[in-house]
Order: structure tokens, then sequence, then C-alpha cells
């Protein structure tokens, strides 16, 4: 790739993360629904979650041992 490409990708890229942090654009996304945010887990990613800590510490457990 030349250094032309790449520039321009490196500034597309710089763009891209400059305007997704604005303000207009934070606010324009709290209003899709894919984006707004739950005040509670729902209960099956409740139960995925207790089942990665159940693994996470039964392989600390056998760690020690």
């Amino acid at each position: 790739m030349t250094g032309n490409k790449r520039d321009r990708r490196e500034e597309l890229a710089a763009d891209i993360k400059r305007q997704v942090g604005t303000e207009t654009t934070k606010r324009f996304l709290r209003t899709l629904p894919a984006f707004h945010l739950q005040a509670e887990l729902p209960e099956h990613l409740r139960e995925l979650l207790d089942r990665l800590d159940g693994a996470e510490a039964s392989v600390a457990a056998s760690e020690r041992h």
C-alpha cells in the first residue's frame, strides 16, 4: 500500500472517530432503539455471566492446586 493511501485511511479513521464523539452524534444515537441503555441486565445475559463467573472460578481453583 502506498503512503498516500495509508495517509488517506488514517485521516478517514481520525475523522470518523472525531464525528462519533461529537455531542450531536451522541444525542442522535440516544434516540435509536439499539443504543438505549437498559436499567437492568436481561435475565438470559445475567445467566450467561453467572456461568462465565463459575467457569472462571473453577479454572482459577484448578490452577491453585
